[in-house]
This record gives C-alpha cells, sequence and structure tokens, in this order.
C-alpha cells in the first residue's frame, strides 16, 4: 500500500513539511561523503525557510497544550491504561518544556551564524556554492569527515525540540483516525466531513499494484479525490473504474 497525507489546515501542511524535511536529514547526517553533507546543509537551510514563521513555535506550543488536556480529560475512564496516558503526557511536557526554553524563533542561533548565512545565501543558486565564490565552504568539505558530521549535529540540535514536537504531534494526529473501506465509483470521490469536528488530515491507502495517483482537495466542510493513471506518455489521465481504498479522517 502507497500511504498518500494531504492536511486540511495550513499548520498542519508545515508540520508535514517539516517532518519530511527532517527525516531526509536524518538520513544524510550519518553517511560521510562530503556531497551527502552539502545536501544535508541544503535540507538545512530549508527547514529554517519553513520555520521562519513568526507563529510557529506558539502553534506547537499551543497544540501540545490542547493535546494535554485532551489526554487529560480521558482519566480515570476504564477503558484507559493510566501508565501508556502517563507515558504520553510525560512526552508532551518534556517537548512543551524543551521548545519553550529555546530563545527567541526556532532555528536563532543557525541565523546569527555568518559562516552558514554566507553558504544559505548562494546555495539556492545555480553553481553558487563553487570553490572561487565560497572558498572557506569549498575548505569545510574538505574537512574529515568526523568533523563535519560534528559540526552538522551541533548545528541540529537547537532544531531538535521542534523536530521532537512535530513528530509527536502527527504521530498524534494520525493515531486519531481509523482507517475504513471506501469505493470510489468511477475514479471519483466526494466525501462531506461529518459537523461538529474539525479534521486536520485525510490519509489515503492505495493498493501499489493498482498504479494509480490520488489528486486530493478538501476543506473543513468536504474532502474530493480523483483518481489517475500514468500513461505510457508519462500524461496523467482521469481513472474511470471503480476503486476500494482505505480512507483516515485524523481530527
Amino acid at each position: 500500500m502507497i500511504l498518500y497525507e494531504f492536511p486540511l489546515q495550513e499548520r498542519i501542511r508545515t508540520y508535514l513539511r517539516l517532518e519530511h524535511l527532517f527525516i531526509h536529514l536524518q538520513q544524510l547526517l550519518p553517511r560521510v561523503d562530503a556531497m551527502d553533507h552539502h545536501f544535508a546543509l541544503a535540507t538545512l537551510f530549508e527547514i529554517l525557510e519553513v520555520s521562519t514563521r513568526s507563529d510557529l513555535k506558539s502553534d506547537l506550543l499551543k497544540d501540545l497544550d490542547k493535546q494535554k488536556h485532551t489526554l487529560d480529560s480521558y482519566r480515570g475512564n476504564p477503558a484507559i491504561a493510566e501508565s501508556v496516558l502517563d507515558e504520553v503526557i510525560g512526552q508532551l511536557d518534556h517537548c512543551f518544556e524543551a521548545l519553550n526554553l529555546l530563545p527567541g524563533k526556532i532555528g536563532q542561533t543557525l541565523t546569527e551564524n555568518e559562516w552558514l548565512m554566507a553558504i544559505r545565501s548562494r546555495i539556492a543558486m545555480p553553481g553558487g556554492t563553487c570553490g572561487f565564490d565560497l572558498p572557506a565552504y569549498h575548505a569545510w568539505q574538505h574537512k574529515p569527515s568526523a568533523v563535519r558530521q560534528a559540526q552538522l549535529h551541533q548545528w541540529t540540535l537547537s532544531l531538535k525540540p521542534m523536530a521532537d514536537t512535530v513528530h509527536l504531534l502527527l504521530k498524534l494526529l494520525r493515531d486519531s483516525g481509523a482507517p475504513q473501506k471506501v469505493i470510489v465509483n468511477n475514479g471519483q470521490l466526494q466525501q462531506s466531513l461529518p459537523q461538529g469536528r474539525t479534521f486536520l488530515l485525510l490519509r489515503l491507502a492505495i493498493d501499489e499494484a493498482l498504479d494509480m495517483v490520488p489528486e486530493i482537495s478538501g476543506n473543513r466542510l468536504m474532502v474530493s479525490v480523483r483518481l489517475m493513471h500514468q500513461g505510457e506518455d508519462n500524461r496523467l489521465q482521469a481513472v474511470t473504474e471503480d476503486v476500494s481504498l482505505e480512507l483516515a479522517l485524523c481530527a
């Protein structure tokens, strides 16, 4: 099964983008080649671009606090294991404290590093990090891999509270949705969302063997899925048959 996710609110869109970038960064950091470390830095700068929203830190703290209050309301419920509940609330408290202790905006310590910002200003330009443009960066790429790795880990350390928070919030959000089998008639599905609940994320699982790609749109009132098939010319064509999928709405 191939899992597709579609955010139904803007801040969830931001969280998913950050998670996507942190996964890339985690894969690149253990490698030793200078080229891998170049792309690790490029990913680090992308994370900074996404996280420079002035209200991101506030949104994360509010969502942590909201999740804690929601879970606290389950205390005394015989269907809930208190030990598991305490563990999750402990994780929320840890993330809240670590994020709250960060000075200023997220990534501020990195943006105050002139050497990193010189690379950031040129890394998006075609060939902008050539040796003649950034000789100090060229020299850094020739340092032992252990030295580069140590510095990369140090630079990413200030982003760890955000990474841990995004991971935990998205995990709790995904766990809130129960997958259900749905039939997509003639390759198209439109579904009104139940009133009284604010859904934040749509998850769609498609059998890989079907070789179909979903085009998803949605808002707080309705979600729409249109299935496409990639033809031999690589152009997407609308699917016209009935297809069975797994769909989950997470609140």
